[in-house]
C-alpha cells in the first residue's frame, strides 16, 4: 500500500496555477527525493499536502494510508501523522521550544509526564548537537539558518510521523551539521515510516540512500529513478533532461 498517493492534482496560488495533472506515489516505508528548479512548485506542493489555505487544490486527490486529504483541515492531517519541516521556519516570539513541541504533541495525543518529556526531548538534543537551555528559547526567534533546521529535525523526532516532508532540510547546515541532521532522520526509518525530501543537492542525498529521485518541471514529473538521476544533474544540471536517452521516464 502506497503512503501517500497525488492523483492528478491541479494547483493554484491565487490565481496562478503552479501544478496541473501531477501524481506521485510514495510507498509506505520509502524515501523519495523531488527535485527541480526554483520556482517549479516544489513548496508549493509540500503546504498542499499538509492544507495550507491558500494552497487551492481545484483538481485532484491527495490520499494518505486510503483517505482523502484534500478537504480535511491541517490539524487533522497532522493527526493522522503528517509532518513538515518548512524550508523557511517562522519566528513565534514569546512561545519557547519546549512549550511549542508539548503542545503539539498534546494536540496528537502523545501525551507525557513532564519529566518523560524533558528526557526525550534532552536526549534528542544532545543528538542534535543542541544545548539543553535551547528549549527555553522563543521558537526560531533569532536562530542562526543550521539552529532552524536542527529544530525542525528536533520536532520531527519529538512527534514521530509516519510521514514526512522536508522541505530543503539541508540548507544552512555545514558539513558536520549535515552529517548530524542525516543521521536523526535515519533514525526514523522503518517499515512505517515514509517520506518526501525536497533538496537541490546531491550532498544529502549521500547520507540518507533514498529510494526513488524524481525530477519535477513543468508542473508534472518528468523522469524517475535511482540515484544515477543525481549524479547527472551534478555533472551537466537540468540541461541533461533534453538528452537522457538512457534515463527513460517511468
Amino acid at each position: 500500500m502506497n503512503a501517500l498517493e497525488i492523483r492528478h492534482l491541479t494547483l493554484h496560488v491565487g490565481e496562478k496555477c503552479v501544478l496541473n495533472d501531477f501524481s506521485l506515489s510514495i510507498p509506505k516505508g520509502e524515501i523519495h527525493v523531488l527535485m527541480g528548479k526554483n520556482g517549479r512548485g516544489k513548496s508549493s506542493l509540500a503546504k498542499a499536502i499538509v492544507g495550507y489555505p491558500d494552497y487551492h487544490v481545484t483538481g485532484g486527490e491527495i490520499v494518505f494510508n486510503g483517505e482523502n486529504m484534500v478537504q480535511l483541515p491541517p490539524e487533522e492531517r497532522a493527526q493522522r501523522g503528517i509532518f513538515l519541516a518548512h524550508q523557511n521556519p517562522v519566528a513565534i516570539p514569546g512561545v519557547s521550544v519546549s512549550t511549542f513541541i508539548r503542545a503539539a504533541m498534546n494536540a496528537q495525543q502523545k501525551k507525557m509526564t513532564t519529566v518523560a518529556f524533558y528526557e526525550l526531548l534532552h536526549g534528542h538534543m544532545d543528538r542534535l548537537g543542541l544545548r539543553r537551555e535551547f528549549s527555553a528559547r522563543a521558537i526560531n526567534d533569532g536562530f542562526s539558518g543550521g539552529e532552524k533546521k536542527r529544530c525542525e529535525v528536533l520536532q520531527m523526532l519529538m512527534l514521530r510521523p509516519s510521514f514526512a516532508i522536508l522541505d530543503e532540510i539541508d540548507s544552512g547546515l555545514d558539513i558536520d551539521a549535515l552529517k548530524i541532521v542525516a543521521e536523526n532522520i535515519k533514525s526514523l526509518y522503518s517499515s512505517d515510516f515514509s517520506a518526501l525530501v525536497i533538496t537541490h543537492y546531491q550532498r544529502l542525498l549521500d547520507h540518507i540512500a533514498p529510494h526513488k529521485v524524481h525530477i519535477l518541471e513543468d508542473g508534472k514529473i518528468t523522469l524517475s529513478g535511482g540515484p544515477e538521476i543525481v549524479q547527472e544533474l551534478e555533472k551537466k544540471g537540468y540541461a541533461f533532461l533534453f538528452d537522457r536517452e538512457e534515463l527513460a521516464p517511468e
